[in-house]
């Protein structure tokens, strides 16, 4: 049992799980923030440049009975943008990009 904890050690600290993990974590922590700031802050704001008070997600086109919610597409893919951009900026800022590179 000792041998494969510490194998199981081991594998943790080569492998860079531990960094990982809270590289995981830490994404979702963003992942809520950038949605606050989405649905918050810009979707208002551009529902306000639209033409109409409220939240952008809320924006449908309506043909017969069938609703095409195109703002709450139009949300989620600003949601994604920002998440994207977030973590570009981050990689690049921290010089993470060059960890991969073969030297």
């Amino acid at each position: 049992m000792k041998n494969h904890l510490t194998g199981f050690m081991e594998f943790i600290r080569e492998r860079g799980v531990v960094g990982l993990a809270v590289g995981f974590i830490l994404g979702g922590a963003v992942s809520k923030v950038v949605a606050s700031l989405v649905k918050d802050i810009i979707n208002p704001v551009l529902g306000v440049i639209l033409g109409a008070t409220g939240n952008l997600s809320s924006y449908y086109l309506k043909i017969g009975s069938v609703k095409i919610l195109w703002g709450n597409f139009a949300s989620v893919l600003i949601d994604f943008i920002v998440i994207a951009l977030v973590v570009y900026f981050g990689v690049k800022g921290l010089g993470l990009d060059k960890l991969d590179k073969k030297k």
